[in-house]
């Protein structure tokens, strides 16, 4: 069964990556996804079976100018089924870099297909829609050039629809998630232009392809064990990986580290011999509370010369399950994932 769906993987990583040469920003990324993976594929939504809201607040290079503030809040759950097939869920992000603040707002579907007698593994296919606002402040310039018409004298946004879709894959064990996001900046050709017709607010986010996988192993009575990796491709810049390694103490602490870097597939012809691979390390741990909030931490270090100019990254986010009748009386695997 593992290898059907890793096949299925590849070929929908061949549909993806049929005309993706985007000149534009990346994607918005929390350390914390692997405790949310709705975040980067809609086909997780009602994973956790319960009511879920999550929210995580990150500050991003700490004492560096201008630095990233970003923000985001999701709730996801199964529809009133019986048979546990459709999860919904939706998702606020904000991003604020500079100048610049980019809003999203989406919604996701996700059909969930059983695989086994006991309801301990599913396929789940899933689609998200919404939009991205793009603001962009002029007031906080600093220009040499006074009435240049590419910076803006107040405050200018634009709307943009977007869609996003994805699989994941789960046992008790294991899980396996493929995802595209970003899809329509495949058409815009990765700009978005102002009211004013004239100013540049940002590049939009480029179309994203997410392939993560993991697993959990039991080293004792007491220790749980789960290394994952993450790969996050936009096909013009560096391709990023994830390397993630995480124990579980008690059923009620997680500890763990993420190593991310750029890595080398393919040649790209934007990206000079030169690049500078090194990347962050971040330090992780995720507390149950109680059986149904969880309350999770991250430090970043960042691992260039960039190092000697900010104070690291951090995270914090909180997650909340909300008891389901659907699920009353019934025994539930954990959720590890």
């Amino acid at each position: 069964m593992k290898l059907k769906i890793l096949i299925l993987l590849f070929i929908i990583v061949q549909i993806l990556t049929g005309n993706c040469d985007l000149k534009a920003q990346q994607d918005v990324q929390f350390s914390q996804y692997l405790f949310n993976s709705l975040f980067i594929n809609p086909a997780y939504a009602g994973y956790k079976e319960d009511l879920y809201f999550n929210g995580v607040i990150r500050k991003q290079w700490v004492n560096f100018p201008g630095a990233a503030e970003t923000g985001a809040v999701s709730l996801d759950g199964l529809t009133n089924s019986e048979t546990k097939n459709i999860g919904l869920g939706g998702q606020i992000t904000w991003d604020r870099l500079g100048p610049q603040t980019t809003t999203s707002v989406f919604g996701s579907y996700s059909y969930r297909i059983r695989l086994d007698e006991d309801d301990s593994k599913r396929l789940c296919i899933g689609f998200g829609f919404g939009f991205n606002q793009y603001s962009l402040d002029g007031t906080t310039f600093q220009y040499t050039d006074a009435n240049d018409p590419l910076i803006p004298t107040g405050s200018l946004s634009v709307i943009k629809p977007d869609a996003r879709v994805g699989i994941y894959y789960f046992t008790p064990t294991f899980f396996a998630s493929l995802s595209g996001m970003d899809l329509f900046s495949l058409y815009n050709k990765g700009k978005i232009y102002l009211s004013n017709g004239t100013a540049i607010a940002s590049e939009a986010a480029a179309a994203h392809i997410y392939l993560s996988m993991g697993g959990l192993m039991n080293l004792s009575e007491n220790v749980k064990v789960k290394p994952s990796f993450m790969i996050k491709e936009d096909f013009h810049g560096p391709t990023s990986l994830d390397l993630n390694l995480f124990a579980l103490l008690s059923e009620k602490l997680w500890v763990g580290t993420s190593y991310r870097t750029a890595v080398t597939l393919w040649h790209k012809s934007a990206i000079g011999s030169d690049l500078n691979k090194s990347g962050a390390l971040s330090i992780m741990a995720e507390l149950f509370a109680t059986e149904r909030l969880r309350i999770g931490y991250s430090y970043d270090i960042i691992t260039s010369n960039l190092s000697s100019y900010q104070a690291g990254s951090h995270e914090i986010s909180v997650g909340l399950l909300f008891p389901n009748n659907i699920n009353a009386g019934r025994i539930k695997s954990p959720r590890y994932f």
